[in-house]
């Protein structure tokens, strides 16, 4: 590839609204859940946030964060020392945010961009579903069974 058109290939990379978030985003929605987009005022700018939950969400495209053992995780054959140290650092930086994340109280949670392709990320988001039921403490069901009703149809007070 020449290096006139990898520049115009690589101008072309977003780092906002990207495909698989996009994909992401449709299934969090589709789920009931809430979330808030590119927060600033959290370390790294996560792509999804779950505030009520205290999750931090990337979705990360394969090829600049280096999804181990997936084939978009190549390397370009040309100047390989740059693009090495090009991964090397965001590599770094995703780690560092991510302990950043947790430092503050927040779960941090990564999708790739190959697993947006799947059913996986549904299966991912049910599970932030699935765990958020689980904590909270009075679901309406157990407040009806722990609650006694009276005879006017209000609690008792024994």
């Amino acid at each position: 590839m020449t290096p006139e058109r990898r520049s115009w290939l690589m101008s072309r990379v977003r780092g906002k609204n990207t495909t698989p978030e996009m994909r992401v985003r449709r299934a969090a929605h589709s789920l009931g859940l809430r979330f808030r987009l590119h927060r600033k005022d959290l370390p790294g700018k996560p792509d999804l946030v779950f505030p009520k939950y205290r999750i931090a969400m990337f979705v990360h495209g394969c090829f600049w964060h280096r999804h181990p053992g997936c084939p978009k995780a190549s390397t370009p054959k040309s100047r390989e020392e740059f693009w090495q140290a090009k991964f090397d650092m965001n590599v770094a930086r995703d780690a560092r945010v991510a302990a950043e994340l947790e430092a503050l109280g927040w779960q941090v949670i990564t999708v790739w961009e190959c697993e947006t392709r799947e059913s996986g990320i549904v299966d991912i988001l049910a599970g932030i579903r699935r765990a958020s039921q689980e904590k909270i403490p009075h679901s309406v069901a157990n407040c009806n069974q722990a609650v006694r009703f009276g005879s006017e149809g209000r609690p008792d007070g024994g």
